[in-house]
């Protein structure tokens, strides 16, 4: 098979696999590696261009510090590099200015975990941007909470942040989705000034981590109204999603009209999952991707939260198929190198449980229309970019830094005039 000769691209470097947070921390890149066996042994590799870390550095040049440091800080890239388990006592200062905590601890060969899933959304989006394919995934993505100069929330390295930078070289608008249970908070606070990327989040909301993703913020100057956020109570099932997304992606689509999506598939939104409190099915989960395949728009799709082991590689591959429209046996395959995890049942698709849906219909109806209205401040259609005309070598040079400045200086201004208006 000639490479790109297919319509999905897929990412995965097997060097992602052999890294670690600790025994007990509940972030496993394990599960990526586990995704990666159940795609092969289902035989889905066939149907697409499979590439790695080392293919990415050669299609796109290099991803290193300074495809980082086009959104991350100097200092605290400078520190990802040179930070290990053995010498991180030298560096107590630096670590707490830069929020390593218990949740985001000192990994070993730390900047190599980085610079392995960022390849993934950087490459997924030049594949894209190149016209290569209508869809890439990158599984070992979707870290969406670090910030320009903090780890937070199990992330170090926004890739999802880095991948819409590379698509904005090419792309107008972009559209990001988040179905993860964690509202999308750092690719909100990256792109919270501009009219060029729209953030729709669908998150627990209420005393849960991050804490942010109220209705009401919706982006800020030139960023109004393209900020989108669906707080949800404790319980969300498959009906729930599927009533609150139609709408609101429509009315998206219709406004916005993006070039482009990327949708940030967090499985902790899932039944059953350690740290989540939402009762989506796989199949649930996996309607979002259904429904966003509808519009034609080129999709990137990247991976996220999920921390029972066994259900983020079952998500995941079915939604991989769902990309391919290629359909899958429900038993897990014999040959799976890591068929142990999936018993007893070794099923892919697995009963929700009794939890209760606590968003009533009201609830979820009064927010659609609140965001609807929101949505309807959206002049639809801006200028639009000659995709055909730009290569590789010609995309516009897009500098974060005049893009978003103002972000930084005005934050504290921001929030206490956000927090006014959600008084009153």
């Amino acid at each position: 098979m000639n490479l790109f000769k297919q319509k999905v691209t897929y990412y995965y470097d097997e060097e992602f696999g052999t890294f670690n947070y600790s025994t007990t921390h509940p972030m496993k890149p394990l599960r990526v590696a586990i995704t990666d066996d159940l795609v092969g042994h289902y035989g889905l590799k066939q149907y697409m261009n499979c590439i790695d870390q080392s293919f990415v550095q050669t299609y796109i040049k290099r991803v290193d510090e300074d495809v980082l440091t086009q959104f991350h800080s100097y200092e605290y890239i400078d520190l990802i590099k040179i930070i290990t388990p053995e010498n991180k006592c030298q560096y107590e200062d630096q670590l707490y200015r830069f929020n390593f905590m218990e949740d985001c601890p000192v990994l070993d060969r730390l900047f190599d975990f980085c610079l392995c899933q960022t390849s993934g959304s950087v490459g997924a989006a030049c594949v894209i941007a190149d016209q290569k394919s209508n869809i890439a995934i990158n599984w070992s993505g979707g870290l969406h909470h670090a910030k320009q100069s903090e780890a937070s929330g199990f992330c170090y390295v926004n890739d999802c942040v880095l991948g819409i930078l590379e698509l904005l070289k090419t792309y107008q608008r972009v559209l990001y989705v988040d179905i993860d249970i964690h509202h999308g908070d750092g690719v909100e606070e990256a792109f919270y000034l501009t009219d060029r990327v729209m953030t729709c989040s669908f998150h627990k909301f209420k005393e849960y981590f991050p804490g942010t993703g109220h209705i009401d913020d919706v982006g800020h100057d030139k960023g109004k109204y393209y900020a989108v956020n669906f707080p949800l109570n404790e319980g969300l099932n498959d009906d729930s999603i599927q009533y609150i997304f139609k709408p609101v992606i429509d009315k998206i689509m219709e406004n916005f009209r993006p070039d482009v999506v990327m949708l940030q598939g967090g499985t902790d939104s899932l039944s059953g999952d350690r740290l989540g409190c939402f009762n989506l099915s796989i199949k649930g989960h996996g309607t979002c991707i259904e429904y966003l395949k509808k519009f034609n728009v080129p999709i990137i799709m990247v991976g996220g939260g999920g921390y029972t082991l066994r259900n983020v590689p079952r998500c995941w591959t079915y939604e991989t198929s769902l990309a391919l429209n290629v359909p899958i046996q429900d038993n897990i395959p014999d040959e799976s190198d890591y068929k142990v995890y999936f018993g007893p049942e070794y099923k892919l698709h697995l009963p929700i449980s009794n939890m209760e849906e606590q968003n009533s219909k009201d609830y979820l109806e009064k927010n659609i229309v609140q965001i609807l209205e929101n949505l309807k401040q959206i002049t639809p259609g801006c200028a639009q970019i000659d995709h055909h005309a730009i290569g590789k070598e010609s995309r516009q040079k897009v500098d974060y830094q005049e893009l978003f400045s103002e972000y930084r200086d005005n934050r504290e201004e921001m929030q206490i005039e956000q927090n006014q208006d959600q008084q009153e």
